[in-house]
């Protein structure tokens, strides 16, 4: 069935439909909130709660962007909201101190780091850098979408995301050099 004809399927409340799309998406949302909640049991309650939500609400799916993206917001928003319950409270950011960051594009790391050690560190990286860069770098979000998700300004998010990412450069020179001493 043509994906569109599947939603609209959806919001007849067709059973069978919603049955196919949640067989086409569980896998890669699940994956999506084990990457936030570190918990396989918490990320699988997070994922089929996002997708009663995406059901309960597809009248609000408008098709501007795909239904694995619109739903991939449900789930991480439904992550950061257990994440919040469980009191891992992000840092907010004194904003009179910020000053605008550049985005930095030219972003190198040496050779002998794989993608496991990357996300391995950012896991390290404290909460108020680990989830802005996370959603930047692993899910591929911009700082507008990111200030929506976590409720921070655009300026917050290019700051969290820059020094995360100069936190993170740190942290993998020190596992590709030792401590770095």
């Amino acid at each position: 069935m043509i994906q569109h004809k599947l939603i609209d399927a959806c919001k007849n409340n067709s059973r069978k439909a919603q049955l196919r799309l949640y067989n086409q998406y569980c896998e890669a949302m699940y994956y999506v909130a084990f990457r936030f909640l570190k918990d396989s049991m918490e990320a699988e309650d997070a994922m089929q709660e996002a997708f009663i939500k995406a059901f309960t609400r597809i009248e609000q799916f408008t098709g501007e962007v795909s239904f694995g993206a619109w739903l991939k917001r449900i789930v991480i928003n439904n992550c950061l909201d257990k994440l919040k319950a469980r009191k891992l409270e992000m840092v907010a950011i004194n904003e009179q101190t910020l000053a605008t960051v550049e985005d930095e594009n030219n972003w190198q790391i040496d050779d002998g780091i794989g993608v496991d050690d990357i996300k391995n560190e950012i896991d390290n990286l404290p909460e108020k850098y680990k989830y802005p860069l996370m959603l930047f770098l692993i899910e591929g979000y911009d700082h507008e979408e990111i200030s929506e998700i976590l409720g921070i300004t655009q300026v917050a998010s290019r700051t969290l995301v820059h020094r995360g990412k100069k936190k993170l450069q740190a942290e993998l020179k020190k596992l590709k050099h030792g401590t770095g001493y």
